[in-house]
């Protein structure tokens, strides 16, 4: 059984991400939230069925004949005996073809649905294997992170990568994505709506993107996108820089590539982006820590039953150089992790704004036909005790982001009120 932390209304790379799974244990479907829809179907058909009684009226019909004879002697009418009965009923006289899977399918999803937990989900297999694809980092697709806002479900671009597919099609960060074919945002959960988004390299997705109040089509041509999660570059003072998008099974060695190479080139504080970060890989985000914190616990969980379970940092490895965190809405789960550890241990300053508050951990369990369950299984807490679920944790200097160049010039770190706070802060 696998802990993560899904990147909840959070960033997810135009798949699904921001998951936490664990690297060296074992992984093991996903249902539309459509309950409030249906209890309004309900009603109508209710009033309509009194308005027209007689027109539907099912006395004497061939259905209920089917259901008597369903009855048998044994028949209870809870279980697995009325479940057979309803999908006779739906196979037999539902106005089109119904495929078995498909009913099978939404009984699982449906199930796990009815926790009302936006972080559980059931997979079919080939739902499951996207997952297990896109937590590789290769896939074919635009090149961009995008987020999903619970409440209102509406779909962002969060980042663009460099030389992708989205970028090329002039897909900015910000741009709200309406539609991808056919298919509405706010009509599907992130990780189906972005199988639209993806598919076969070399073809091609309609995407209808809401920008400034104005509503354009973009045709984008699928690429093999291998996106980075770790990005890097020496500022002035030599304060280093490295941006984390996410924590895959590849960001530990490229963070340490790249804070290495930075030490080389005579780094004497470091800035650490966290911003936009919606999560990742427990173990990626618990070696990271390892490899930067002083012995001791950097994020423990519980579970129902009070379990606790502790990820530390063996120490052999600290850094000892002045350090600043940044934040925003968008920093959530696995980011929240190593924000909520530099914090405790007083290690850096954190700066921006109130990060997103995902507190809870996902077991993602696999079934023997190939799908998988995930579930909402534990609480974690800082170093210090806290739960931040709904919270969030408050930055020690909180500022707005703000682009100080012109409107014709390209964003640079030297235009991030952001990045340049945290400079001044550590030049201090």
């Amino acid at each position: 059984m696998n802990e993560e932390f899904y990147q909840g209304p959070t960033y997810i790379p135009e798949q699904v991400p921001p998951y936490i799974k664990p690297k060296k244990k074992t992984w093991p479907i996903v249902l539309a939230g459509c309950i409030g829809l249906l209890a309004g179907v309900g009603i109508t058909m209710l009033v309509v069925l009194v308005k027209l009684g007689s027109m539907y009226s099912f006395e004497d019909t061939d259905a209920t004949n089917v259901i008597q004879d369903l009855k048998g002697d044994n028949y209870s009418g809870d279980g697995l005996s009325k479940l057979d009965t309803l999908i006779t009923v739906l196979q037999e006289f539902y106005y089109k073809d119904v495929d078995d899977e498909t009913l099978v399918n939404g009984m699982y999803k449906g199930l796990v649905e009815s926790l009302e937990d936006p972080y559980s989900a059931y997979y079919t297999p080939e739902e499951y294997q996207e997952l297990m694809t896109d937590l590789t980092g290769n896939y074919a697709g635009i090149g961009a992170l995008l987020q999903k806002d619970v409440e209102s479900g509406s779909v962002t671009i969060t980042k663009v990568y460099s030389g992708t597919p989205a970028e090329e099609a002039g897909l900015l960060a910000g741009d709200q994505i309406v539609a991808a074919d056919e298919f509405q945002a706010v009509d599907e959960e992130l990780d189906e709506f972005v199988q639209h988004i993806r598919g076969e390299e070399g073809t091609d997705v309609v995407l209808t993107i809401l920008r400034d109040d104005q509503t354009t089509e973009y045709t984008v041509t699928r690429a093999i996108v291998s996106a980075p999660t770790v990005e890097y570059q020496m500022l002035d003072g030599n304060i280093g820089y490295i941006a984390l998008s996410q924590f895959t099974d590849t960001t530990y060695k490229d963070f340490v590539a790249a804070y290495e190479d930075l030490e080389s080139q005579g780094m004497t504080a470091v800035v650490f982006d966290m911003r936009n970060n919606g999560g990742g890989l427990l173990d990626s985000v618990v070696d990271i820590l390892d490899y930067l914190l002083p012995e001791g616990t950097v994020v423990y969980t519980e579970d129902k039953r009070g379990n606790r379970e502790d990820f530390t940092s063996k120490g052999s490895t600290y850094k000892d150089i002045p350090m600043t965190v940044l934040t925003n809405e968008y920093t959530a789960s696995a980011a929240e992790i190593f924000t909520g550890a530099i914090r405790d241990y007083d290690y850096g300053t954190i700066i921006g704004t109130n990060t997103f508050g995902k507190g809870i951990v996902q077991s993602t369990i696999p079934l023997q036909d190939g799908s998988a369950i995930k579930l909402t299984t534990q609480t974690y807490y800082t170093p210090s005790g806290e739960c931040i679920h709904g919270v969030g944790i408050a930055p020690d200097i909180e500022l707005e982001y703000e682009f100080t160049g012109d409107e014709d010039q390209a964003y640079s770190v030297e235009f991030d009120n952001q990045i340049q706070k945290a400079i001044e802060v550590l030049s201090k």
